[in-house]
């Protein structure tokens, strides 16, 4: 998933917001307990693919001498490896039928908890979810390009990988979430 860890909030929050939105949709126990629920269903596939990560990076460690006298490019290794691994931990690795197998956990998670309710077919609710994914997805380069580009124009220069760089990145980013209706 493109998504970072400090960005699954973020995507959670745009669920609830286009869910409340949808005019379709009610929320029994809250926009809050929605945006949570999202929020605890990303993390998790997010954190198998961080254990798919794991073992990949852990194959390549095995394996360094072997891929230093082949000379392969281990961005590329890490990627084909990758891919092979991946049905053993649940990852799917095009985006969008990941975005949709999350939207179809997310969908599952709501309506078993009794925390979304609706009187529509089940896909255009999972459809909602789906589109918030793919929004924060395509907007996110773009968001990225401007908070960079904010930060480079500040009197002050701030050095990348800093705290103070990642406090500042951090708010500049919220803010531009903000302006877009994304939390």
């Amino acid at each position: 998933m493109r998504l970072k860890s400090n960005q699954t909030g973020y995507v959670a929050s745009k669920i609830g917001i286009d869910l409340a939105n949808s005019g379709f949709t009610r929320m029994p126990k809250g926009k809050e307990v929605v945006v949570k629920a999202c929020k605890e269903v990303i993390d998790a596939n997010l954190d198998m693919e961080k254990k798919l990560d794991a073992k990949v990076e852990e194959l390549l460690l095995e394996n360094e001498d072997e891929i230093e006298i082949q000379r392969v490019k281990e961005r590329e290794l890490f990627f084909m490896i990758k891919k092979r691994l991946a049905p053993q931990y649940g990852v799917l690795m095009n985006y969008d039928d990941r975005y949709n197998e999350v939207a179809h956990s997310i969908l599952d998670e709501l309506y078993e908890n009794y925390l979304l309710e609706y009187e529509v077919n089940d896909n255009q609710v999972r459809n909602v979810i789906f589109k918030a994914f793919r929004a924060f997805s395509d907007a996110y380069s773009a968001m990225d390009d401007i908070v960079y580009d904010k930060i480079k124009e500040m009197k002050k220069e701030y050095i990348p990988g800093s705290l103070e760089y990642d406090l500042i990145y951090e708010r500049l980013y919220e803010d531009e979430l903000r302006r877009r209706g994304m939390i």
